[in-house]
């Protein structure tokens, strides 16, 4: 993710292309353990910065 941070998303199958193009030789239980992780982190990252930005906005108006 961190050589290739726009190689990927939060869309599984994407991110499994991806991976399967990058990657020479790894099995497809490896390819899909590797989508999945990234697609998770991605997730949870766009999740995260959806609530800061929430409380932000909620902070702002509690002022």
């Amino acid at each position: 993710m961190a050589r290739f941070p726009s190689k990927f998303n939060t869309s599984f199958d994407e991110n499994k292309r991806a991976v399967d193009a990058l990657t020479k030789g790894a099995t497809t239980r490896v390819r899909n353990q590797t989508a999945g992780y990234i697609t998770r982190t991605l997730s949870l990252a766009q999740a995260n910065s959806a609530t800061e930005s929430e409380l932000e906005e909620q902070e702002e108006i509690a002022e």
